[in-house]
């Protein structure tokens, strides 16, 4: 049968080294019996998920995926779904939410971890809390478990280390000067950075220099172009002009902000294309992070077609504008929001 992912990254570049005990980096996870993702973070979760999904497919492409809220779990659920099949093939077995779960969730999971089935692997997805915690403690004395710690970086060297592993499994180079830079001007939210990441490997060539961070972030948070697309894609026309102005008042260049309603937009038209489905199973076509895809989901929902087909138009105008096209390129950038906050239903 095959896979059936929802929440995937992939990762096929070389794996960072495995911390002590039964804890590994999110990119080093493989199959075990038992796989805990535990911690608020949902990127670094992400990852390691979507390299576990990537050593899965390379030790049997056809394996079975299964996916169960541990909130709205019904007794004997895990028993039907982690059952060994009749060739013994693999299966992953993903809990989701398990920081939510049922009574009924935590007496047949604390059951099936005194016996876990060779060729299962049960992922156990918690954020944290006291709820169920007594499933990670049962869970954590499994011979073979892997846990990924899933908790939020606090350090920018952790921060750091996580945009130089980024560019490095996308097979690119960035120098650790910049690294810190985009650490630097976005480091205060793990999601944000890492979609930092994926735009400026989508918008230079070569090893990633601290002047193309600084060309495209500045390094200033006051209004990023990210936040003007925003705005304006919330269609909030009033509140993205204030930001252009004032990026423009602090210095952010007009062709930044062009360059992240591009992004956004051309995020928004692939994933409007590419018509329903589970966010990892689009994330994985499309190449894109699953909770990229997930907030574009809902973006495009509120969207009106023709409304986004004509933003895309005026962003593309803009961009030729800022780049010496000769309209004024404030003009012309803040037509552009107005088109794509109009574009909204």
């Amino acid at each position: 049968m095959p896979s059936k992912p929802r929440t995937a990254t992939k990762s096929t570049a070389k794996s960072a080294a495995k911390t002590p005990g039964n804890t590994v980096a999110p990119f080093d996870l493989a199959p075990a019996p038992v796989v805990l993702l535990a911690g608020s973070e949902e990127a670094l979760a992400d990852r390691a998920f979507g390299a576990l999904l990537a050593r899965m497919r390379e030790l049997d492409p056809t394996f079975e995926r299964t996916d169960i809220s541990a909130a709205g779990y019904q007794k004997g659920q895990l028993a039907t779904w982690t059952s060994p099949s009749l060739f013994d093939e693999r299966s992953l077995v993903l809990v989701d939410g398990v920081d939510t779960a049922s009574d009924a969730f935590v007496e047949d999971v604390l059951d099936y971890l005194a016996a876990p089935v060779d060729t299962v692997v049960l992922v156990l997805r918690h954020r944290g809390g006291n709820k169920a915690k007594k499933v990670l403690e049962t869970a954590r004395t499994v011979p073979g478990v892997a846990e990924v710690s899933c908790q939020p970086l606090k350090r920018d060297q952790d921060k750091v280390d996580f945009v130089l592993g980024d560019v490095r499994r996308a097979r690119r180079r960035i120098d650790v000067e910049a690294a810190r830079a985009l650490v630097s001007a976005l480091g205060s939210d793990l999601g944000e950075l890492a979609a930092a990441v994926d735009q400026l490997l989508a918008d230079t060539d070569g090893t990633v220099t601290e002047a193309a961070v600084h060309r495209y972030h500045g390094g200033r948070r006051e209004a990023t172009g990210f936040e003007v697309a925003d705005a304006a894609i919330a269609g909030e026309e009033g509140q993205a002009l204030v930001l252009v102005r004032h990026a423009a008042a602090t210095g952010v260049p007009a062709v930044v902000v062009v360059a992240a309603l591009a992004s956004r937009l051309r995020q928004l038209a692939k994933v409007a294309a590419a018509g329903r489905g589970r966010a990892a199973d689009l994330a994985r076509d499309l190449g894109m992070a699953p909770w990229l895809v997930e907030k574009a989901q809902r973006e495009v929902r509120t969207l009106d077609p023709e409304g986004l087909a004509a933003a895309i138009l005026a962003v593309a105008e803009a961009d030729h504008a800022v780049k010496g096209g000769g309209t004024p390129p404030e003009h012309a950038l803040e037509r552009a929001v107005r088109v794509v906050a109009a574009a909204r239903r």
